[in-house]
């Protein structure tokens, strides 16, 4: 008799392939945990004071938006 074939589980399959996305989100998360102290920023004319992890996690959210937008474009 013969085995049937073993189907790879979905999450396996998941993290090989996307392993070093995951890897820089945990980076990126553990960077805005240590940094929470509060911040001033200057865009243009506006002065803004926040805590520094929400800035960062703005500027995370930015860059997974835009890196969505290139690889839309991209399979056009």
């Amino acid at each position: 008799m013969t085995e049937p074939a073993q189907t790879e589980n979905a999450v396996v399959a998941f993290v090989k392939q996307r392993w070093l996305s995951i890897l820089l989100v945990v980076l990126a998360v553990v960077f805005i945990l240590q940094n929470r102290g509060e911040t001033t920023i200057h865009v243009l004319w506006m002065t803004v004071n926040s805590p520094l992890w929400l800035f960062l996690a703005l500027m995370f959210l930015a860059g997974i938006v835009a890196g969505a937008f290139y690889r839309r474009r991209k399979k056009r």
